[in-house]
């Protein structure tokens, strides 16, 4: 196993979040936005903060002894769906040759922050492949469908379109997500897998009420020993898409870990592959604490260190975390509970701000862990 590191930057400093932390021959990177060191923002233009953004992911992967070139998967989260072009346009002038796989959504970022964005890299001189179907065409976007790397399978966030011309396919939330996962049965094939060698899935919904259809038509792809998931609720890219999903497949098996979250959810509690630990979303709701942010964020935590030591880990393992907020203006209460579980060197870490599916739910937390 590949020791944990975490990369600390002279000069700056976060008691929540590191900025990057290397394991399983992966490197996780915290969300950095558009904003300069002393954390103003940049401009008042999405041109502006994407390219301050991806400056500052820049220098995080150099500290870590990585770069743009190897970063395997990004995620963009926007503040308005209407700068999505222009995020591409300032995006493509640093990932223009062999681009990772990206997957973008709509979150609240907090005041004046346009532009949020997270990766996964792999150290300079380590393997990175970039994979295309036959017969899809060339993704318009700045993003490859597909990056190997790392014993790891990404894909990019697919939304319902058609790969042989990339038309929308709109529709019901059942009928577009039958589409993309037939979409992403293609992807993995092209690299050599199955839907049994998925071991994470992200689900972002334009709305709660599509949940269970969304499940419905999901389920029957991953019948046994499902993928770790979460699920928020997002505006996404295009008017007529209701669902988008992101997968992450393994190449050297996995192993399925922890009792079922749900006899009606199709998803696993944990999923191991390697030296990775992927686990499924957690929420903290409870009768007793519907509306006590601080309340659910230490439940959360308490579910979670159940799954870790059911692994056999810790916290200490933890590398990353994506952390779905109903309300940014609430961060404090989560930075407060998160200092006492992570008081030394805490993982990698994004925060946005997104609806949950389950209503009295205020935070939910996906963390991935390294160790054994």
């Amino acid at each position: 196993m590949q020791e944990r590191t975490v990369v600390k930057i002279e000069g700056t400093s976060n008691d929540v979040a590191s900025p990057a932390v290397k394991a399983g021959g992966l490197i996780f990177v915290s969300a950095v936005t558009g904003t300069s060191a002393d954390g103003k923002v940049v401009g008042p233009d999405i041109a502006s903060q994407t390219k301050q953004a991806i400056e500052r992911l820049s220098g995080v992967l150099n500290a870590a002894g990585s770069s743009l070139a190897q970063a395997v998967s990004v995620n963009v989260y926007l503040k308005r769906a209407s700068d999505f072009e222009g995020l591409n346009a300032a995006y493509r002038q640093s990932f223009a040759d062999k681009p990772p796989v990206r997957t973008t959504v709509v979150t609240d970022l907090g005041p004046d922050r346009l532009i949020a964005l997270s990766a996964v890299a792999v150290p300079a001189g380590a393997a990175r492949e970039t994979l295309h179907p036959a017969g899809w065409v060339k993704s318009p976007r700045p993003y490859s469908y597909i990056v190997r790397a790392g014993g790891l399978v990404f894909l990019s966030g697919l939304v319902s379109r058609r790969g042989t011309d990339d038309t929308a396919v709109p529709g019901s939330v059942s009928l577009q997500t039958k589409t993309i996962l037939d979409n992403a049965g293609v992807l993995l094939k092209t690299a050599g897998l199955s839907y049994s060698d998925v071991v994470a899935a992200r689900v972002y919904l334009t709305d709660d009420s599509l949940f269970e259809q969304m499940n419905d038509t999901y389920r029957t792809y991953f019948m046994e020993e499902p993928p770790a998931r979460a699920t928020a609720v997002t505006e996404l890219m295009g008017a007529d898409s209701f669902v988008e999903i992101t997968l992450i497949a393994s190449e050297s098996g996995k192993q399925v870990l922890g009792p079922a979250v749900s006899p009606s959810l199709p998803l696993s509690t944990a999923v191991r592959a390697g030296d990775l630990l992927f686990l499924s979303g957690v929420l903290g709701n409870t009768e007793a604490n519907a509306s006590d942010l601080a309340a659910q964020t230490r439940e959360v935590f308490t579910r979670i260190r159940r799954t870790l030591d059911g692994a056999g880990v810790s916290f200490s393992h933890v590398v990353d975390n994506i952390v779905y907020l109903n309300d940014m203006w609430q961060q404090r209460h989560v930075d407060g509970v998160s200092r006492e579980v992570f008081p030394h060197d805490p993982p990698a870490r994004t925060i946005v701000g997104a609806r949950l599916v389950a209503r009295s739910a205020l935070v939910e937390m996906m963390m991935t862990a390294a160790g054994r």
